[in-house]
Parts: structure tokens; sequence; C-alpha cells
């Protein structure tokens, strides 16, 4: 019997990483959620070796045998980062109202799961707040306000994440409008107003426009640039990504950002739902480095995905 009651819908999201996968199901047994949607992506067809791994993903599902409704969404096609990821969002939340979203490379800590549901309760109707992070990058001293147990911030981080209907019913993943959506001014202002992370976002959504990019969680930020919503953010980190590796499909290196894992104490002291413009201008330099350093090595490694995709 787990200590942990998670009455939370759980969605859990895969490929093609069933190590990986298996470890994020051995992190829930921990607090066995009662509500568990599983979604696989579908092998793709030039590569050959991958539909066994796909398929030890789906077959995985059989491994959650704590008491739970579980209910699986396996793709037969590949539908690639984006469309993969958003579809299966998506079908999650045409379900439930609200609930958390967990990638297969995320391991969050016990405490992150009492987090996101008090969370989503008192944020429930406030159109302010998009989303619910459990994902730190931000070292107690680059916060206005180390002392809360959260903060507002501009970015939706998802590793490890929560939202609800509402909030996910305004993200498309085509993006060729996004000039019209945010403008020059309120991406400016978005942005920290800040040069370099108005430039970064400029040329991320671009990229994400002309589908130079396969990805979704780009597009969430500027849903949220966009009708000024703001995630909460825990203070401390909930969460251990394992993704790091030559399987991933965006970040191979580890780079450290993320803040020791801790357990978040509970309940939480609710707080104002103003930006931490000191964390994100921290989160801004070292985590997305946008700087004139970091658009040098962003390119970078840009250019190295691209190679990647066509060697």
């Amino acid at each position: 019997m787990t200590a942990i009651e998670v009455t939370e819908p759980v969605l859990v999201i895969a490929f093609n990483r069933p190590d990986h996968l298996r470890t994020l199901i051995e992190s829930l047994r921990q607090v066995q959620p009662r509500r568990v949607f599983f979604a696989v992506d579908g092998p793709r067809p030039d590569r050959p070796d991958e539909s066994a791994k796909v398929q030890g993903c789906r077959d995985l599902a059989s491994t959650i045998d704590w008491p739970c409704d579980l209910v699986t969404l396996f793709q037969e096609t590949n539908l690639g980062c984006g469309l993969g990821v958003s579809t299966a969002i998506s079908w999650f939340l045409d379900q439930v109202e609200r609930g958390i979203i967990l990638e297969d490379d995320i391991i969050p800590d016990p405490s992150f799961f009492g987090f996101c549901t008090e969370l989503l309760d008192r944020y429930e109707d406030d159109e302010r707040v998009l989303a619910v992070s459990g994902c730190n990058f931000v070292p107690p001293a680059f916060q206005s306000h180390p002392e809360d147990a959260y903060r507002f911030s501009q970015i939706p981080h998802i590793w490890g994440w929560a939202t609800w209907r509402r909030a996910w019913v305004r993200h498309t993943v085509d993006i060729p409008d996004w000039r019209k959506r945010v403008g020059l001014r309120r991406l400016w202002t978005r942005s920290g107003r800040s040069l370099a992370g108005m430039l970064y976002w400029a040329s991320t959504f671009e990229l994400l426009a002309r589908k130079e990019v396969d990805t979704w969680d780009g597009q969430l930020v500027l849903t949220a640039m966009q009708f000024g919503q703001l995630t909460a953010t825990s203070n401390v980190n909930l969460v251990r990504n394992i993704g790091f590796d030559e399987s991933a499909t965006h970040t191979f290196e580890d780079r450290g950002d993320l803040q020791p894992v801790v357990t978040i104490p509970l309940p939480t002291r609710p707080v104002s739902v103003v930006v931490d413009e000191k964390a994100d201008a921290y989160t801004r330099h070292t985590h997305f480095r946008a700087s004139t350093v970091g658009f040098v090595l962003q390119t970078a490694g840009y250019l190295r995905r691209k190679y990647r995709r066509t060697s």
C-alpha cells in the first residue's frame, strides 16, 4: 500500500526507449496513480530496428499492474516528436479536465504529484496560469523569493508538468502566423525586455514555423506569450531527466542545468501571480543560452542535429 495517494490522472508518453520507460514505471509504482494514460508513438519506416523498440515500450503497459484504470494509445505509424507528443496530450485532455504529463525520461520525486495536484486545484479557474512545473533550473541565489515553494515563469518547463484542458486547447503545432500572434512589442515584453531573449524566441518560433525543428514545446511558449499566461514553477527541483544520450531526439548532452532533486514540503503558501524576473533572466542566460555565445552554440547544435537526420 503506497503512503502517497495519487488521484490525479497521469499521462505517460513514450516512443522507442524501453529502458527509460521501465525506470519511469518503477518510479510510478511507488505512488501507484489511480488513472494512467499510456501513449506510444509508432516506428519510423526508415528505421528497421525501431519496431522492436516501440513494441518493447507497448509491452511495458502490462507491467502497470497496481490497481488503476489504464488507457492506452498506440500509434501504428510515426507521428514524430511534434505531432506525436501533442496528439498524446490532446487525447489525454479530451478525456480528463486536467492532469500530470511525464515523458519517458522524466523521473519525478514522489512529492511532485502532491505539488501538482495542490496547484492544479489552486489555479484551476485562474486564466492567468497556463501550467504547473516541477522542473527547476535556478539556484536559490537567483530566485527573488527562495523562501517560497514556487514562483511564476513566462516559460513553461515541460520536464514534469501538469495543465488543464482549458489551457491546452489554445496550443497548435503549426505556427506560420507566430508574428501576428505575439507582435514585436509583446515579444519584447514577454522575453523579459531582453534583446537576446527576444532574438532567441523569434528565431525559435521561426524555425518551428518553417518546420526546421520537429517539436511541440516551443509552440507552448508561444501560447503563453500570446495570452500572457504564466507557469507555476517549483523553487526546488522535483524531477530527474535520464534521457541525455544518443537515443534522444533533441537533448543529447546533460549540461547539469537541473538543480538537485529535493522533496517539497506540502501544503504550500500561495504566491502572487507575477513573473519572477530574476529567475527568468537566469534561465534565459544559462539554460536557453540567449546570448551571443549561446547563439553560436545553438547554431552548432542545430547543424549537428540536421547532420544526424540526413546521415
